[in-house]
């Protein structure tokens, strides 16, 4: 079930819908909430997720066009009190049926921002990414539809196996951004754990309390930090704990690696991702 959404965050979503059915038009297909706003419920640094199936790929013109309406829809992250805004289109061909690894059409995010506001309104390295797996798999699993068809009517299931690989996938360019990014890293290595121990997709929060009961004591600090600023119980802030924080990711980046040849090599058939809510917060 989807959270209580405050009013900037329904307007926010309201504009996102107008701006996507006057580009789009009769080739919007389908429009869906999925993420925190639906499972776990939107923090301080949340992003408000959106996906989108369209019947065609967008023109450049119409990317123009998202662009700048979305510079002003979208929060800035931390500098803002409107949350920014995390919105993909995907071509209904290009996802269905399903083939690894699937195309996106566009993407606008936060950490694009300065690209977009440059000019570049082409930013991505390459469209073919294997975070869609992920993106799809909570969709079916957990979302709001916003307009359209149901998910199941637009979008395949994901084979177990793509979206472990695609989740591990994930893994690799995390830690290049361990110390710019420090809670939002963490809490994502805390979900990649969690999911590839227990087949489960779980909000960041929740894997963290999850990670905290799995973690030696002396990094529970470390993920407690990051699972409180996500929380909006604390403010960013490392210093006293900086010389735990690369330790830490080593130690949950290890436990990550002993479970990718048990993926690889174990009969996937009957395996499937499901969905955790709550997890109760560790003393």
């Amino acid at each position: 079930m989807p959270y209580q959404l405050n009013t900037e965050t329904e307007e926010q979503i309201a504009q996102c819908l107008n701006l996507l059915k006057d580009v789009l038009g009769k080739d919007l297909l389908g429009v869906y909430l999925y993420g925190s706003a639906i499972v776990g419920g939107l923090q301080k640094h949340s992003d408000i997720d959106l996906f989108v199936v369209s019947d065609r790929s967008t023109t450049y013109e119409e990317k123009i066009k998202l662009v700048r309406n979305l510079l002003q829809i979208s929060g800035i992250y931390m500098k803002s009190s409107k949350l920014p805004i995390e919105l993909t289109i995907a071509v209904k061909s290009e996802i269905n049926p399903w083939h690894y690894l699937p195309n996106f059409d566009f993407q606008y995010g936060d950490w694009l921002r300065k690209e977009f506001e440059k000019g570049n309104i082409e930013p991505w390295e390459t469209k073919k990414v294997a975070d869609l797996a992920l993106l799809i798999t909570q969709i079916l699993l957990a979302s709001k539809t916003l307009l359209g068809a149901n998910p199941e009517q637009l979008l395949c299931s994901v084979p177990y196996r793509d979206f472990m690989i695609a989740t591990i996938e994930a893994m690799n360019s995390l830690m290049i951004d361990l110390y710019q990014d420090t809670r939002n890293v963490l809490l994502t290595l805390a979900r990649i754990w969690s999911t590839v121990k227990t087949d489960a997709i779980r909000s960041k929060p929740d894997a963290a309390a999850w990670a905290l009961e799995r973690l030696p004591e002396k990094y529970q600090p470390v993920m407690k930090r990051a699972r409180a600023i996500c929380r909006g119980e604390e403010n960013e802030y490392w210093d006293d704990i900086k010389d735990l924080i690369e330790p830490c990711a080593n130690f949950i980046v290890s436990r990550i690696n002993e479970q990718i040849p048990l993926i690889e090599s174990s009969d996937n058939a009957n395996k499937s991702i499901k969905l955790r809510l709550g997890y109760a917060t560790p003393r």
